[in-house]
């Protein structure tokens, strides 16, 4: 059933027009970002070449891509997620769902599945844009990994929290702003602590991603991600069994 309805998921995004002008206006901001970085890059290669140990085209150029696409992407993420089940309500096919022989976590877990893996194809574009410099020069493997999974593990994290939003009303809009207002304010709270010891960055995804972003992969980064999506997503499930059982 997890399977059906990810499929569901994944063929309606599809088949929405607006879906795909997002997803190309996002590939051109890589694009223009990673061109960007590598043009400053070659400008400064001469003097990078006078230093004993000059840092690689991977650190100044893939790095900061990756953290880039973290960012847009907590603004992209909640477009998406507010329709998961807000719409669902607001159009009123929610009952019908909740009324089939289907169990809350198959529909959490298949809308969470679907929107996953249709990011992961706009994901996967950047390793494969960075590899394209593999042709002149070596890159860092470990690092473009480290990032990669990072970024996963980050978007999951935004899809969970935004699709229990998404649970809470009945309006999209609604769904998307209280999203990316959450998102936001952890990531100021984090931004905005001095002390480096602050709780505050316990709590932002952002913050967490920094190490994957600097090419280490840190188990308590990790830990936070699975929990950060394990708590949301069972948030989501226990209010569609409200709903189910109150109405």
């Amino acid at each position: 059933m997890i399977r059906l309805i990810a499929m569901r998921e994944m063929r309606s995004l599809i088949a929405i027009p607006s879906t795909w002008f997002v997803l190309a206006a996002l590939q051109f901001i890589f694009a223009w970002f990673f061109l960007a970085r590598l043009e400053a890059f070659l400008q400064v290669q001469p003097q990078l070449a006078q230093l004993a140990n000059p840092p690689g085209v991977t650190i100044t150029v893939a790095a900061p891509l990756f953290n880039t696409a973290a960012l847009l992407l907590m603004m992209l993420v909640p477009m998406f997620t507010m329709r998961l089940i807000a719409e669902e309500r607001h159009n009123r096919t929610l009952t019908l769902l909740l009324s089939a022989p289907l169990s809350g976590a198959h529909m959490v877990l298949g809308k969470f599945a679907g929107l996953l893996i249709f990011l992961l194809m706009l994901i996967t574009m950047l390793p494969l844009m960075v590899y394209t410099l593999s042709l002149g020069t070596h890159l860092d493997h470990g690092l473009l990994i480290a990032n990669y999974i990072g970024l996963i593990l980050l978007t999951a994290s935004y899809i969970a929290l935004g699709l229990y939003i998404s649970s809470l009303t009945a309006q999209p809009v609604i769904a998307a702003i209280g999203a990316l207002a959450v998102l936001v304010g952890l990531w100021l709270a984090d931004i905005g602590s001095p002390a480096a010891d602050s709780p505050w960055h316990q709590f932002s995804p952002l913050y967490h991603f920094q190490n994957f972003n600097s090419g280490l992969l840190d188990s308590t980064d990790a830990a936070f991600f699975v929990l950060f999506t394990a708590v949301f997503l069972l948030l989501t499930m226990k209010r569609l069994h409200n709903n189910r059982i109150y109405g």
